[in-house]
């Protein structure tokens, strides 16, 4: 076991859960409901606005709101869509909040790292969604602590959002910490910030765009499980 390491920081979204899969199917059922074919061109027209706001988010230029209220209203408006539905973003959040379709083997690699660290949720989003999912997942049992940005006031890759969360883990030391995600901008350039070590999850072999300092890249659990086992 690499005893480096006590706390492992786990994003949760293309992390834990297969968020793309869970997306798409609270898109088609989000859709369905309007009576509106989905085609791929509004597809991806969607998830275009959708990165920008999140992106934008991140960048702390927008709020949380901010990307919520405007992704789908934006996209009816581009595509010239008129809808007659005042609380759009409502009625996705609760088929994503249903939606909690896991990556495989998530369940082995929690089991394998229960007994020798203690596991936290780091997330970015809705906090009810990102609640909902975790308990109807099975995952929620396994972390010592879940921390959302729309609770701690903060988002990834805020120094604020870690600063909030290690406040609130009992002994902390950033030193045998690790955080654990698929994202550049959120996670990996998070942990940077936040002065602790950083792991990749990379499964797809992106390029490290930003040409940050990353302690660790892995492309699948079995490789993370053995730089922690």
């Amino acid at each position: 076991m690499n005893k480096k390491y006590q706390y492992l920081l786990f994003d949760a979204d293309d992390t834990l859960f297969d968020f793309k899969a869970s997306e798409k199917e609270a898109l088609d059922g989000f859709f369905q409901s309007l009576n509106i074919e989905l085609t791929d061109s509004i597809r991806d027209h969607y998830h275009r606005i959708n990165h920008s706001l999140w992106a934008a988010f991140e960048r702390n230029e927008i709020t949380k709101d901010d990307v919520l209220n405007t992704r789908f209203r934006q996209l009816f408006r581009e595509e010239g869509i008129v809808v007659d539905q005042p609380d759009l973003e409502k009625n996705y959040q609760d088929r994503l909040a249903s939606s909690h379709i896991t990556i495989p083997h998530v369940f082995d690699l929690l089991d394998a790292l229960k007994n020798d660290y203690d596991l936290y949720i780091v997330s970015n989003g809705v906090a009810t969604t990102q609640y909902s999912r975790l308990k109807a997942s099975g995952l929620y049992s396994y972390f010592k602590g879940i921390f959302v940005s729309e609770e701690t006031g903060y988002q990834k890759p805020q120094v604020e959002f870690f600063d909030y969360a290690f406040e609130r883990i009992p002994s902390f030391d950033r030193s045998k910490a690790l955080i654990i995600g698929d994202s550049l901008g959120s996670d990996m350039q998070g942990g940077i910030n936040a002065r602790i070590d950083t792991c990749w999850y990379n499964p797809k072999h992106l390029e490290n765009t930003r040409s940050l300092p990353i302690t660790y890249v892995v492309d699948s659990y079995d490789a993370l499980k053995a730089i922690l086992l």
